[in-house]
């Protein structure tokens, strides 16, 4: 998966918010175009041909740690590399992964649908979808049908909900994002 572009531009000179600009890519946002869904708050994953794969970034500088796999291009300017790393059994930082995984595959069978998902649970980030168990939730399932479009609308929005953030999907593959904490807003608030 690919760097998500956010909805607004940042005040990285300043206090780091976003202001009532749009970036350049996510007009289409605007116009009324893709489906809101919710942006959940965990550790995005890959399952691809049966395989558990986690996010890895590497960072400038740093070697390419074996079996990764890049979703992009190194960033200009950071030098970021976003991609995937085959998660492992004998890897005590994977055992959460395997054990949303092993609860999916019992659930839907052996063969899991392809596709990114977010790994949630008591022990990731702190748990604030607050998940009783370790589970990887398929990317773009939760739909927001009033989700608002507009700076200060989407704002005002997110004062009533508990969510982390929410990820347009247009039909053509692109997404756009904006979090609750880009506008200065803690969940719970």
């Amino acid at each position: 998966m690919k760097k998500i572009i956010s909805l607004f531009q940042r005040n990285y000179d300043g206090d780091r918010l976003v202001r009532d600009e749009i970036v350049p890519g996510a007009e289409w946002v605007v116009a009324g175009e893709g489906v809101a869904t919710q942006k959940l708050d965990g550790t995005c994953c890959l399952i691809e041909d049966r395989k558990l794969f986690k996010r890895y970034d590497v960072k400038k500088g740093r070697s390419i740690p074996p079996g990764f796999i890049p979703a992009q291009d190194a960033d200009e300017v950071t030098g970021h590399l976003p991609g995937w790393l085959p998660a492992r059994r004998d890897d005590p930082a994977d055992k959460w992964h395997f054990e949303a995984f092993d609860h999916l595959v019992q659930v839907l069978g052996p063969t899991p649908p392809d596709g990114t998902y977010e790994l949630c649970g008591p022990k990731v980030q702190g748990n604030p979808e607050h998940f009783s168990l370790h589970v990887l939730c398929p990317h773009g399932k939760i739909v927001f049908s009033d989700a608002p479009r507009t700076f200060t609308a989407i704002r005002d929005w997110f004062r009533g909900q508990d969510i982390e953030g929410i990820v347009w999907h247009h039909p053509d593959g692109r997404m756009v994002k904006i979090k609750k904490k880009d506008f200065g807003l803690k969940r719970g608030d």
